[in-house]
């Protein structure tokens, strides 16, 4: 099993900036059949206000979802993007519909895989 975290406004769409996101749904998705079950719903005060971000914020909001491998998110700017790689987690943007969304991540973790990239599930 590995936890993917989306960045929703009603947990059927990724339609939410990675700091603006008010909420990640936790999901445990089994890497052979692309399948997920709904987890968690954690809560968090949104980062980023205006362009502008509190960075003590940012670190508790990514030590929040330190237990997933995989944050899926509309958008994300660089400073997010390398807080949350320094705790070993990927984000991709990847907005559209939940499901659809972690089948299209799976598809090309194991396309990477499949040709001996790193990035491995």
């Amino acid at each position: 099993m590995v936890r993917i975290a989306a960045a929703s406004t009603d947990g059927k769409l990724i339609n939410q900036h990675f700091g603006r996101a008010d909420r990640f749904y936790i999901l445990e998705t089994d890497e052979e059949t692309a399948q997920y079950s709904l987890s968690d719903i954690r809560e968090n005060i949104p980062v980023c206000s205006g362009g502008n971000h509190d960075d003590s914020q940012m670190r508790e909001l990514v030590k929040s979802l330190s237990d997933c491998r995989y944050v899926l998110v509309s958008r994300i700017g660089r400073q997010a993007e390398n807080e949350l790689a320094a705790f070993g987690i990927t984000a991709y943007e990847i907005p559209g519909v939940i499901g659809e969304s972690v089948d299209k991540l799976i598809r090309y973790i194991k396309a990477q895989e499949l040709f001996g990239f790193q990035n491995k599930i």
